[in-house]
This record gives C-alpha cells, structure tokens and sequence, in this order.
C-alpha cells in the first residue's frame, strides 16, 4: 500500500513491561500485546488504525510511547471503525468523541504528500467557507451556496464542525442534476449530506446519521428526494434514525420530479 509521511505512535519495547494500559486508552484500539523472547510488549496492530494524537501516552507508566513522524500507511477511518466495532464496541462514542476533540490537530497530522509531490487526494478533507458579497454585472452566474467538503454521507465525518447546531440538507444524488434552481431553493444556508439509497447500503446511512445527531444536534433535517420510489428510502433513513437517537429533532421532506419541478 501507498505509504506517507505522517505523525504515530512509537512504542519503544525495551522499557515497555507489557502492562496493557495503553491499549485501555486507546480509543482506536490500534494496540495489542505480543508475545516476544523478553515477555509481552504492545505493539500497533496495523498503522492504519492509529491516528497519531497520542491518547496512550499519558497512560504509559514506563514512558514507552512517544509520537514521531516516519512513512507509514494512512489512517483510515473506516477500516479504524470496523475493529472498534469488533473488538471494543464500548469504545465507539469515545473513539467520536476523540476525533471532535482533536478535529484540528487531525486535520494538520494527515494533510500529507504523496511520492513525486503529488498532493493527496482532498476528497475526505473538512472543509468550510463563509459567503462573500460580490459584485455581479449582466453577464454573472449563478453563485454557489456550497460551504463545505466533504458532502457524501460515507465521506462526511460525524464530528465535522459544519454539521453542529445545523439545518442539514439531506438529498438524494440525483437532485441537484434535476432542480435547476437547487443552490439558491434548498442548498443556501444549510449542511449538506448526499446519497443514494437504492446503490448504498441503507442501514450504513442510518448509522452514519445516528452518530451525527449524537455527536452534533442538528436543529432540523430537510430531505430532498426524487419522485423515484427508491428515493423514498431517505425518509425511512431519517425514520429510523430519530428512532435509535430519541432526538426530537423536526423534519420535512421535499419531492422533486423528473422534469425538474416541486411536486
């Protein structure tokens, strides 16, 4: 795999004692014990479940641990959940909780280059920007209402910050293609969150959707959908999210037709 230059954990096994206590507060799970000629030592399951943040070290009463920075494999947060979710279910809130702790520092360890300086693919970067008034003559466009990346549910962390207290803007994939006037009628003011239902896996969105209400409260949900039957499963999504959460939280539904109009 891909490797870059970034910031993780160092365990230094010769002091280590193999107490365990870093893999208690690692809310990545990313540390098991080893067997090895001088006893148990704590090493990194893979790379790509430790963050860099160093949440163990202040637990580590050998001061075994310490961050340096070297090439290794990427972070990856989905592959990270997937094991928090098998071996330490308990530890997911804490895991989120971590993250909307660190967001800043996360962003700064994992904003690498690739070999030759290529940059990094941008697509999982939390990205927020305010308006600007601009003067327009007769031959402007239309304005972007956009103020945020990433937008696809699967991308979009979250503890991402654009989504706290927030209108969301739950639309199905297709809409922005059919509504003409979809920046100015519905995306303006909003977060955005993007998907499909029939292509995706609809229990992942509720998922997805219930950690965002826990982690950020939104004040309201807006689902945009086409007049497709399959488009209807984002208000089931919505459903059975409020459901699990408890969440008060309003919501309405707007429809949207193949020619392009409100229905």
């Amino acid at each position: 795999m891909t490797k870059v230059k970034r910031k993780i954990i160092e365990i230094d096994e010769e002091l280590c004692d193999g107490c365990g206590d870093c893999i208690i507060s690692c809310p990545e799970q990313a540390i098991q014990l080893v067997e090895t000629p001088s006893g148990k030592k704590a090493r990194l399951v893979k790379d790509i479940y430790c963050d860099g943040l160093g949440a163990c070290i202040g637990s580590c009463p050998r001061d075994a641990m310490n961050i340096e920075e070297r090439e290794v494999e990427e972070y990856n947060e989905e592959e990270t959940i997937a094991r928090i979710k098998e071996k330490a279910p308990e530890m997911l809130k804490t895991h989120i909780e971590h993250l909307k702790e660190y967001e800043d520092e996360l962003a700064k360890h994992h904003s690498h280059k690739m070999p030759g300086n290529m940059p990094s693919c941008p697509s999982a970067r939390i990205l927020k920007w305010e308006e600007k008034d601009e003067k327009t003559g007769k031959e402007s466009r239309i304005t972007s209402q956009l103020r945020q990346w990433p937008i696809k549910i699967h991308l979009v962390p979250p503890y991402a910050p654009y989504l706290k207290d927030a209108e969301i803007a739950l639309v199905a994939d297709c809409v922005p293609f059919a509504y003409p006037n979809f920046h100015q009628d519905i995306l303006k003011g909003k977060s955005i969150l993007i998907g499909c239902p029939k292509l995706d896996d609809m229990n992942v969105y509720i998922e997805k959707l219930v950690q965002i209400i826990n982690t950020t409260q939104p004040k309201k949900i807006n689902i945009v959908h086409m007049e497709v039957p399959c488009c209807f499963g984002l208000i089931h999504i919505v459903k059975k999210a409020l459901e699990q959460t408890g969440a008060q939280i309003p919501f309405e539904t707007i429809k949207i037709g193949l020619k392009g109009n409100k229905l």
